[in-house]
């Protein structure tokens, strides 16, 4: 069963009426808890990060900029992060909620979620944007590779803003697969995720953006996903993969002009356990709370019944409705494919 890492002390990330609020994380647990898909007992609670996990991939200076700007009661960090006099040691929390779940999964689980808050894909370096402070997936990575030892990484991140924080971080790095599928970035935040931005140095060919138009569905996602993720992944060989779980791609949710269904997140569930057979999955963004209860039930079926849910996908393979299907995917498919030969054969 998918183990879940949640604590209310994420409540103490005190965003007011932002969008990023507190009523996401707890219309998650709500929906989770009332269904039979999670027991009591797979439900952990996080520990914070210590600042060496964090220091793994901030710079100190940004990190006590973060400390002192919460001490003094917080506020408007850049034009959309909000932080509170609490948000620190949240943060701090959210990232040991991150670290957790990637531990469950070493100790045996299948897949473990930690439904955290802030998320934390936007976040650089040393600047937080998009509503993230710390780069919880980032700094779980560079846990997992100096203190468990493994070497090599995939990240599959289907939030529907590209998460550029984490991209720029391993930006140059061999070991780090990033697969980015996403709202091309001329419409949406943060303004860039195109097809081109594929890494650079030893790392070229290690970013694979997936920049998707507005008004793209649920058979567009799939067409191209089903295309690009398996080959990638058995071309990289990863030893472990990290998701970034991102519920704004739906068509209910205010921020974004993607159209997925519900169907879609139970999909993407069979895929990536059907692909990689454990999975650490790190909640980022989606802001309907109708939404993000019923697609995280589809989420989570998808995690706990791939095997079964596959056979069917593949004995319906008409499951894709290749007349939904966008002449627009069509031809970022034939892009990526033409730009990433030198890498992969998608």
């Amino acid at each position: 069963m998918t183990a879940v890492v949640y604590t209310d002390e994420y409540k103490e990330h005190d965003t007011g009426m932002h969008v990023e609020n507190q009523g996401r994380v707890k219309a998650i647990m709500h929906v989770l808890t009332q269904s039979d898909l999670i027991g009591k007992e797979n439900i952990y609670q996080p520990e914070q990060a210590t600042e060496e996990d964090i220091l793994r991939v901030h710079t100190s200076e940004y990190v006590e900029y973060i400390r002192k700007f919460c001490q003094k009661g917080g506020g408007n960090i850049d034009f959309d992060t909000v932080a509170s006099a609490g948000s620190y040691e949240t943060a701090k929390l959210a990232v040991g909620g991150a670290i957790k779940a990637a531990e469950l999964v070493l100790d045996g689980h299948d897949s473990a979620y930690s439904v955290g808050r802030p998320p934390g894909h936007h976040a650089t370096r040393d600047r937080a944007m998009g509503f993230c402070i710390f780069n919880n997936l980032a700094i779980t990575l560079e846990y997992l590779r100096e203190i468990k030892k493994i070497k090599r990484f995939l990240i599959f991140d289907f939030d529907v803003h590209y998460g550029n924080g984490t991209a720029e971080i391993f930006y140059e790095d061999p070991d780090v697969m990033y697969i980015s599928i996403h709202q091309e970035p001329r419409t949406l935040f943060p303004g860039i995720g195109n097809i081109n931005n594929m890494g650079n140095e030893e790392g070229e060919g290690m970013n694979l953006c997936i920049p998707m138009p507005r008004a793209s569905n649920g058979h567009d996602y799939r067409y191209i996903l089903e295309k690009i993720l398996q080959t990638v992944a058995l071309s990289f060989a990863p030893e472990f993969y990290l998701v970034d779980v991102g519920f704004d791609g739906h068509r209910d949710d205010p921020l974004s002009g993607i159209l997925l269904d519900d169907e879609f997140f139970k999909w993407i569930g069979v895929e990536m356990m059907d692909l990689a057979q454990s999975l650490t999955l790190i909640l980022e963004g989606g802001y309907d709370l109708d939404t993000l209860a019923s697609c995280n039930v589809e989420l989570i079926h998808g995690l706990e019944n791939y095997k079964t849910l596959k056979e069917e996908y593949e004995h319906n393979k008409e499951s894709i409705d290749r007349t939904q299907v966008h002449q627009e995917t069509r031809v970022i498919y034939e892009c990526l494919k033409e730009i990433f030969s030198p890498y992969f054969d998608i």
